[in-house]
């Protein structure tokens, strides 16, 4: 029902528009207070002694952060950068933070996205709600660079620079506040913000464009690697902020989906849960950011799908260029 509110003109939206509005003009008043109050210096924000990069959205749900956030972590890497990623770990739930993702961290307490960015990159993790105190528990692992994986609207966190990121195909729905609409800040928020990546869309005046490229499918038990079609009867699940992406990648790759099932983002799994859906078919699919919650469950019949940000060289350049900027006016905090 959200989606066709917030992206399809629909009489259910016209309906429910004078019930929504009001709260929407109450959700921006809120938004655009807090922002205000941080500005001006009447709510404290935090300063880190290192760059502290942004990597979020002005909408609700998921648009591509994460493959953003781990491709500046291997850029970064591959220029001799030593950076960690924060995150507030959402779909987790731990029982003290903050929480360093280690390989023994299981998804459950650190949260989905924070497992898949420590297993896909090797760079140091923290997770908590709080995300200085994530940064400070960073600080510990002598990192010299912050990216943080979302966070865009958590002012208590002063940043170097900001990215957001567009959802291609959907942009900005109805264009309205919460709950409305999808958007957590408004339009003109845009135009502060260092870079705007747009992802699998048109980019618009500004916009960098991003692909995400999919890879070989990996299997779960063995690491066995196959290309996607050659897969037969296949089912395919996604808990991610927009499943049919993921499940229109798949068939761009040739797979012989025989069924496919969307959940919510964030989505946790049990073998009840999947039980009857992974039944129907003979392999099954899913998202490398699913895959991180299902290795105890994993049956050798079970693959993911990774993907990588691809963006254009000289944007790409760009995007270095500036956080080296950036860096070298902090110097070495460890020198």
């Amino acid at each position: 029902m959200i989606e066709r509110l917030w992206y399809q003109p629909s009489a259910l939206a016209t309906c429910l528009k004078p019930v929504l509005w009001p709260l929407s003009m109450v959700f921006k008043s809120i938004s655009e207070s807090r922002k205000a109050a941080f500005e001006r210096g009447s709510k404290e924000s935090y300063r880190a002694p290192v760059p502290v990069v942004v990597v979020g959205n002005i909408t609700v749900g998921g648009n591509g952060k994460t493959p953003v956030v781990i491709w500046l972590v291997e850029q970064l890497q591959a220029l001799g950068y030593q950076p960690g990623v924060v995150s507030r770990g959402y779909g987790g739930k731990a029982e003290q933070y903050p929480v360093i993702v280690t390989p023994d961290v299981r998804a459950e307490a650190c949260g989905d996205e924070p497992k898949l960015i420590a297993q896909r990159t090797g760079a140091p993790v923290a997770v908590d709600p709080v995300r200085s105190n994530a940064v400070k528990a960073l600080l510990k692992h002598d990192v010299d660079i912050i990216i943080t994986d979302d966070g865009l609207q958590h002012y208590a966190l002063q940043r170097d620079i900001e990215f957001v990121v567009v959802d291609g195909k959907r942009r900005f729905g109805n264009e309205s506040f919460m709950p409305l609409g999808p958007l957590r800040e408004s339009l003109q928020r845009l135009d502060s913000v260092d870079f705007i990546i747009n992802n699998g869309g048109e980019p618009h005046r500004n916009e960098i464009p991003m692909l995400l490229q999919p890879q070989l499918a990996v299997n779960m038990v063995t690491g066995e690697t196959k290309k996607v079609s050659e897969l037969k009867n296949l089912v395919a699940f996604a808990g991610i902020g927009h499943p049919p992406r993921f499940f229109n990648t798949l068939t761009t790759l040739g797979a012989s989906l025989v069924a496919a099932q969307g959940f919510a983002d964030h989505q946790a799994y049990d073998q009840q849960k999947l039980s009857t859906l992974v039944e129907k078919g003979d392999n099954v699919i899913m998202t490398e950011k699913d895959a991180v919650k299902c290795g105890e469950i994993a049956q050798d019949n079970w693959w993911y799908l990774p993907v990588s940000a691809e963006l254009p060289k000289e944007d790409a350049q760009r995007i270095l260029e500036r956080i080296k900027e950036v860096k070298e006016q902090y110097g070495s905090p460890f020198a």
